[in-house]
């Protein structure tokens, strides 16, 4: 026997899945229906979102807006840890976190039964979703229709929905599944599934933050970000707060063609799975980030918080983001910034990203150190010395190889002739 629940909290986008849960939620569990949506800049397809759930049997829908905090407190810290995973940039893995967090804020709040969510049970945002919930709400149910229920493919569900005579704004022949918010726009599903298919970047109406490489203008487009110990602050001179700033490097590189992604990559769940992923203005600013920690960051703080930078995406990726690791590499990545202040000029076109300046008051690069011609401030003979002691080991080894080579015709394990 089913267990019944009185009231429900729904983590709501209005898109497919969600659209189907409030209904089928009513029928099984007969509980009120509670829709909860995170603004996270997601634009438009929150439009009409209140009129859609209320009609479709919901008792109220929250529209919380999360955009800022989603940036200064999530986008931003993975920016300055250079946090991604297989190069995706993490556009839904960091928005589950501060969506889940609210609507467990919501929940207690209105004394629900249980949280319901309508990640499938393949995917990753199941478990963002839930970890969160967990660390916030460890004793509150979760209902995931997605592992038992009878609408187990994307078609059932739009039959389901046609039959309720809910509105969709896809059919059969456009059902990508997708994920949108301030930083980027995800498409999966249909002919993305082969990996055999090129992406249809070109079809018009496919991308949407943007247009492709080929469809770019002829010349080119700079831009100049500027940044205060990791963060941006500014473009082209302008300042900018944090939301604003974004939204503007989306315009510039979605015109250049800039931040498409395919990649087929590793889920936490075990399979490979094809993404597209749009990231304008994400691309743009780590490009820009990663050229200003150049001239920044000592050798051996840059090579290290490079393997902070792994361990950093793949915490966010598999929903980790409440965790002790997480905060703790967040307080590294922190004291590495107190020198990434300065400007870097990029130039966009067809895609690329190509870097034209960088400064900083902070600069650890010696043009008189570099320098091919004369100077006096590095003695080169200096370097015979050094390359004696890094490589005496080595030395050592090619010596006593040749001893134990005298005496027994052979060499030492590893050395290889």
């Amino acid at each position: 026997m089913e267990k019944k629940y009185n009231k429900v909290v729904l983590a709501y986008s209005g898109g497919l899945d969600t659209s189907v849960l409030i209904p089928w939620l009513k029928e099984h569990y007969g509980c009120e229906v509670i829709a909860v949506s995170g603004n996270v800049g997601q634009g438009t397809e929150l439009d009409g979102l209140e009129e859609k759930a209320l009609k479709t049997g919901a008792s109220k829908l929250y529209i919380e807006d999360l955009t800022k905090d989603f940036v200064d407190d999530y986008i931003i810290p993975t920016m300055k840890a250079g946090a991604t995973y297989e190069q995706y940039l993490l556009g839904t893995s960091f928005a589950r976190p501060i969506i889940a967090k609210r609507i467990v804020d919501i929940a207690l709040k209105e004394g629900a039964d249980a949280i319901c969510h309508g990640c499938t049970g393949k995917g990753n945002d199941q478990v963002r979703f839930e970890l969160a919930i967990h660390a916030f709400a460890p004793q509150m149910d979760i209902i995931a229709p997605w592992r038992f229920w009878e609408l187990n493919s994307r078609e059932k569900e739009i039959e389901y929905a046609e039959a309720h005579n809910i509105p969709l704004k896809i059919n059969k022949e456009t059902n990508y599944s997708k994920d949108k918010n301030l930083w980027h726009l995800s498409h999966e599903g249909l002919d993305l599934e082969l990996p055999s298919n090129e992406a249809p970047i070109n079809k018009p109406g496919f991308l949407e933050l943007g247009v492709s490489p080929e469809m770019a203008p002829d010349k080119p487009t700079y831009v100049t970000i500027h940044f205060e110990k990791g963060v941006p602050t500014a473009v082209d001179g302008e300042k900018l707060e944090s939301v604003a700033l974004i939204e503007k490097l989306n315009t510039l590189g979605g015109e250049n063609g800039i931040g498409i992604l395919d990649i087929v990559e590793n889920r936490l769940v075990g399979m490979k799975s094809r993404g597209v992923y749009e990231t304008p203005g994400g691309a743009i600013l780590y490009a820009a980030h990663a050229k200003l920690e150049e001239i920044t960051l000592d050798k051996e703080t840059a090579h290290y918080k490079n393997q902070v930078a792994l361990k950093f995406g793949e915490l966010v990726y598999n929903g980790q983001w409440y965790t002790p690791l997480r905060k703790a590499l967040s307080a590294f990545v922190d004291s590495t910034q107190e020198t990434v202040t300065g400007d870097v000029k990029l130039k966009l076109y067809k895609g690329n990203i190509i870097p034209a300046s960088v400064t900083s008051p902070y600069s650890l690069y010696s043009e008189d150190m570099a320098t091919f011609n004369e100077d006096d401030c590095y003695d080169q003979a200096d370097s015979a010395g050094f390359i004696n002691l890094f490589g005496l080991p080595l030395k050592v080894r090619a010596l006593n190889d040749q001893i134990l080579y005298k005496k027994t015709g052979e060499h030492f394990p590893s050395v290889e002739k």
